[in-house]
């Protein structure tokens, strides 16, 4: 465990200048729903989208609706390139080979397919959501639903990326190793959950609202969100006990 936390601090400290500018879709990712003209709402450098404003007024028209689309599969695919890029960072450094062209030729199927696991949860968070409200429970289930789809998903990009699976295979053996290993799943959780919110005091201590959300967002999305991708592809490639030394 230490140790992943450790490899994980030293490649982002060793290459942060690869991690910011392949960071930048991040960025990116975050600020498309944010320019979106819909209900929307920034929170412990995170963006949200007021779902309950959407059920509650029933309005929404197709120009709207075929925008939220938009933008979600829009930022979606940039976070898929964001999340393919730091994963081949951390496979050139843990297997000592460099990144060949035919790795960057193929990126496009691996961004394809992650954006896939990325789309699909994103369904089934909304699913979760409109499920919710109907039953007056809408962010506990929502959460909920999170947290376990997180969970069987969390190995499934650096799977797709480090050994090029299929996404039943990488969703699958994802599943396979937190179920085997969890602790790598709990720590992620909660050091990402205690370094964005660390991030937000200390901007809204700095900065005051409303500027500190959006501070805090674009901190989140350079320096924070890289490192966790990071720690996610290093946790997987862990398995390789030979790899570890």
């Amino acid at each position: 465990m230490a140790g992943v936390i450790q490899e994980s601090w030293n490649l982002y400290r060793e290459r942060i200048g690869l991690a910011l500018i392949f960071s930048i879709p991040f960025v990116i990712a975050f600020a498309i729903p944010l320019l979106a003209p819909f209900p929307t709402y920034v929170s412990a450098g995170a963006i949200f989208l007021r779902s309950a404003s959407i059920f509650a007024n029933g309005n929404i028209d197709f120009v709207s609706l075929a925008v939220i689309v938009i933008a979600t599969v829009f930022s979606l695919l940039f976070l898929s390139f964001a999340f393919v890029l730091i994963s081949l960072l951390v496979k050139s450094k843990r297997t000592r080979t460099s990144v060949g062209t035919r790795v960057f030729k193929e990126m496009e199927k691996y961004i394809g397919r992650v954006f896939v696991v990325l789309l699909v949860y994103t369904l089934i968070l909304i699913a979760a959501n409109m499920l919710g409200y109907a039953i007056g429970m809408s962010a506990l289930l929502t959460g909920i639903v999170g947290v376990v789809g997180g969970l069987i998903i969390f190995y499934a990009p650096s799977a797709i990326v480090v050994d090029n699976k299929r996404i039943s295979r990488a969703v699958v053996d994802s599943l396979k190793l937190v179920a085997h290993e969890p602790q790598y799943f709990v720590a992620w959780l909660l050091l990402i959950t205690v370094a964005l919110s660390a991030v937000d005091v200390v901007c809204i201590a700095v900065f005051g609202t409303p500027w500190s959300e959006y501070i805090a967002l674009v901190l989140n999305s350079l320096f924070i969100v890289p490192y966790f991708v990071i720690f996610m592809a290093e946790a997987y490639m862990d398995r390789f006990r030979l790899l570890r030394h």
